[in-house]
């Protein structure tokens, strides 16, 4: 697997080697061991899997300690913007945002640690989304900023007429309002 770092630390952008044939195609798409050496040490608990119809947006959510949830995820059918924002005080890139588009052409999965809240827009008339989690869902221990937040500047690549949201996520709090549990940890 090809590995790209972002302008975020920690937010990284992996590309599966895809082998093609008259046939189709193989990919590997998650391997504990290469996952290990090339991001970081985690083990996934939990797997999710949405389908969704264009328009929809959804996030930016996040768990709370000590609950907080990494995050790889992947397009199985059409494409996303994925979008990830670092919500860690302390970080220099507190308040700032990763998007890149996942679809199922370009196979790649973004991995997104602890500390960011997570969210997607789908960009096709359909999507199947999936995600590895590394600690179980807790209703709880939700958290979330508001997608559409000036703050944030997301060119979430949709018009704003086409946005469709759930109930919950048209009532989150803007970063301003946001009181983070999650705190940036310097490494050596």
């Amino acid at each position: 697997m090809n590995v790209i770092k972002t302008n975020i630390e920690g937010l990284i952008i992996i590309e599966p080697r895809i082998f093609k044939d008259d046939r189709g195609y193989f990919f590997e798409s998650f391997s504990q061991r290469e996952f290990e050496e090339k991001v970081c040490k985690t083990i996934f608990v939990q797997d999710n899997e949405s389908k969704s119809s264009y328009g929809v947006v959804r996030g930016l959510h996040f768990q709370r300690p000590p609950f907080a949830q990494s995050k790889l995820v992947r397009v199985i059918k059409g494409a996303v913007l994925d979008v990830a924002v670092d919500i860690r005080k302390g970080s220099p890139t507190y308040g700032q945002h990763v998007a890149v588009e996942l679809t199922e052409e370009n196979h790649r999965q973004f991995f997104i640690p602890r500390g960011f809240a997570h969210g997607f827009c789908v960009l096709t008339d359909e999507v199947i989304f999936q995600y590895k989690c590394d600690n179980f869902y807790t209703p709880q221990h939700e958290g979330a900023l508001a997608w559409d937040d000036p703050e944030l500047a997301i060119d979430w690549q949709i018009p704003v007429d086409k946005v469709v949201l759930s109930e919950k996520d048209k009532y989150h709090p803007k970063l301003k309002k946001l009181t983070s549990p999650f705190t940036m940890v310097m490494s050596d």
